[in-house]
């Protein structure tokens, strides 16, 4: 445990012992009289006490018991966006590629010749050879 988080911990359990201390005081202490507490003020103060530390102990038992379900829900739910972000993620690259390659297709099908008739090739020079003078 990290040091931060051993102050966290030691600061919550000196604000709930506070609590506690300045709520039993005020519940039980009636006379002032007196340096020591009366028997009515000291089972006051051990009645008032011992309920509220049975009832913090009970809080930090359901909270035990809820805290891994907690985390599991939070965990599957940071998946899920994850993975939703993924597939935006993926989409938008795939919409990305495709719109980045459709003008080379483009390009490529108006750039294929259409058909034509196939060209005439010229006379070879050899046939000019063997003809006479007068065939031409």
């Amino acid at each position: 445990m990290d040091q931060d988080q051993q102050l966290r911990n030691l600061r919550d359990f000196l604000l709930v012992y506070n609590r506690m201390t300045e709520m039993c005081f005020q519940r039980c202490s009636s006379n002032f009289n007196y340096r020591n507490l009366t028997m009515d003020e000291e089972r006051c103060v051990d009645n008032c006490a011992g309920k509220l530390i049975r009832s913090n102990h009970r809080l930090m038992a359901t909270y035990v018991q809820l805290m891994p379900r907690l985390v599991q829900r939070r965990m599957e739910e940071m998946e899920s966006k994850a993975a939703a972000n993924m597939a935006t993620e993926a989409s938008a690259a795939a919409a990305l590629a495709t719109t980045e390659s459709s003008p080379v297709s483009e390009t490529s099908v108006t750039a294929i010749p259409t058909p034509q008739e196939p060209p005439t090739l010229p006379r070879p020079l050899t046939d000019d050879l063997h003809r006479s003078p007068t065939e031409t």
